[in-house]
């Protein structure tokens, strides 16, 4: 009875292992960090896991859309990787900012420089994207995979609502409902910077009055402090001389 379920148990785990290592949950992804608002900025990470047991992954290139193209798109510098940002001229041209530009960055691409992703490990590529667009859901982000045995893994199908995920999945960004500051944390962080600076600027003007304060007492200190030694010596001078006088009408009485 104990070998059956023992047995049992083992072929759990194993169709779980399986299950787990399939290809499906190894693609290529990208996810935000906090939010992708409608109409904002912000940083994605491509994550990119290494498939292969007897070769690394040596060069991955993400595409990004062509019908809603981004103006800006900033990639952070990565340890072992030399980064290239491709941009093209646009089919037509769009309007951001209230500014007119015909071209936006089409492809990332980043090159190891050493031995890239080994097997059993996967590597995270941020990327600061805006402004997103706010007629859309999401993005579809096509990435190629390169192996060092020169194999290249098209992550290029895309997804469809509904149907099963393909063999091939491209990333793709959900996009959250758009915030009233579109730049996100950045205006409550200006805010908390001029708060700041404001309370700075208070706390300096008043050492600033408190110094000035100080400044101004001391000569007052100085005068009382001179005035009271001189009364001191005054009265030392005058006892001084009241005995002196005392002593010498003493003499003359004796004389």
């Amino acid at each position: 009875m104990k070998a059956s379920r023992i047995a049992a148990a083992g072929a759990v785990a194993a169709s779980a292992v399986v299950v787990l290592s399939s290809p499906a949950f190894a693609h290529v992804s990208v996810s935000p960090e906090g939010t992708a608002p409608k109409g904002g900025y912000a940083t994605v990470n491509f994550k990119v896991p290494n498939e292969r047991d007897d070769a690394s992954t040596t060069k991955v290139e993400v595409t990004l859309p062509t019908d809603h193209p981004l103006a800006s798109v900033q990639p952070e510098a990565v340890a072992g990787w030399k980064v290239e940002v491709t941009r093209s001229k646009l089919d037509k041209p769009v309007d951001l900012h209230g500014e007119k530009i015909d071209e936006a960055v089409s492809k990332v691409t980043w090159t190891a420089t050493g031995k890239g992703i080994e097997s059993g490990f996967f590597q995270q590529f941020p990327v600061s994207l805006g402004q997103l667009p706010e007629d859309s859901d999401e993005l579809v982000f096509k990435a190629l995979q390169t192996y060092s045995d020169k194999e290249v893994v098209r992550w290029i199908e895309v997804p469809e609502k509904g149907q099963e995920e393909p063999e091939s999945p491209a990333p793709v960004l959900a996009l959250s409902a758009a915030t009233e500051d579109h730049h996100g944390a950045s205006g409550a962080g200006a805010d908390s910077g001029a708060d700041q600076a404001s309370a700075s600027g208070s706390d300096t003007g008043d050492a600033e009055a408190a110094s000035a304060k100080t400044s101004a007492a001391e000569p007052a200190d100085s005068t009382d402090t001179t005035a009271r030694v001189l009364g001191v010596v005054g009265i030392v001078v005058g006892a001084a001389g009241v005995a002196y006088g005392v002593l010498a009408g003493r003499r003359r009485t004796s004389a």
